[in-house]
């Protein structure tokens, strides 16, 4: 199925329809934040999944509980999505934790009114590219990825869903209020998890014992989470997603894009991110 069938234009940017329909996309802009709200902003396949097993257990220092019982997509919810409409958002106690793969511009009104604590996190848009190709490929409410080189332009020219990388990562580097913004990566993640869940308890004002931290990091190894139903997606029918093409969560480790692209295509990639990223002054992990 084409775009057209399957997305929608949401703000300047594809979304695809299924899950964002508009009365989801509607409750989102009329959506009002307390200042103590946690956001996870992600673009897509950029460690949303991961950041939706984290944080919880941070907010509920170490408690396994919530992570094992409830679905990530309801534990920490996507404003935009569909099942939004239906969780009493309103009725949850503080700390509420959400996702979101707007870009900055996309924003409600109470967002930036009240400004929210937002942890962003961003990848290598090569594996960003290499991990959304495969999800691609198993989602029956995306477009069919195609060849890589066919996938690449797309990706490139930012004519996927929720838009371009460049676009996302910039607008929210170049938000005004850094403040209530901690900026994490997933490579950091890889790298230092144990090192990353004291960054983020550190900004989300929680103090955690050694031992509290231990336990978060061990449980949100990549292999171990992988095992977890209420996050790997396992518990989403075959009919929208088929993880016998390619699982939902599939590898988890930084640096995959070199199995998937050639030599060419990886000199098409980096000239235009050269050229996108000339006037970004940001240090990126991977640069």
């Amino acid at each position: 199925m084409t775009e057209a069938e399957l997305y929608s234009v949401y703000k300047g940017v594809y979304v695809p329809t299924h899950l964002h329909p508009p009365e989801s996309l509607k409750y989102c802009e009329e959506f009002t934040f307390r200042p103590d709200d946690i956001l996870i902003v992600t673009y897509p396949k950029s460690g949303t999944t991961w950041m939706q097993e984290v944080v919880p257990l941070i907010v509920n220092e170490g408690d396994l509980t919530p992570v094992l019982t409830v679905p990530n997509w309801d534990r920490v919810p996507w404003l935009e999505e569909h099942r939004v409409t239906l969780l009493n958002l309103e009725q949850r106690p503080s700390p509420r934790i959400f996702a979101t793969h707007f870009h900055h511009h996309m924003m409600n009104e109470s967002y930036f009114k009240t400004k929210p604590r937002v942890l962003y996190v961003m990848r290598n848009p090569k594996d960003v590219f290499t991990s959304s190709y495969h999800y691609y490929g198993m989602a029956s409410y995306l477009v069919n990825p195609g060849t890589p080189d066919e996938f690449m332009e797309k990706f490139l020219d930012g004519k996927i869903m929720f838009g371009s990388w460049f676009d996302h990562v910039k607008s929210w580097i170049n938000a005004e209020e850094k403040d209530s913004i901690l900026y994490i990566f997933y490579e950091e993640m890889i790298a230092d998890l144990k090192g990353s869940v004291e960054k983020i308890a550190k900004f989300l004002g929680k103090s955690l014992s050694q031992d509290v931290t231990e336990k978060i990091a061990d449980h949100c190894v990549f292999k171990n989470m992988k095992q977890n139903k209420m996050s790997n997606f396992s518990l989403v029918p075959e009919e929208y997603m088929d993880q016998k093409k390619s699982e939902f969560m599939r590898k988890g480790i930084a640096g995959d894009w070199k199995n998937l692209l050639t030599k060419d295509q990886e000199q098409r990639f980096n000239a235009v991110y050269k050229d996108e990223m000339k006037d970004v002054t940001f240090k990126f992990m991977w640069d």
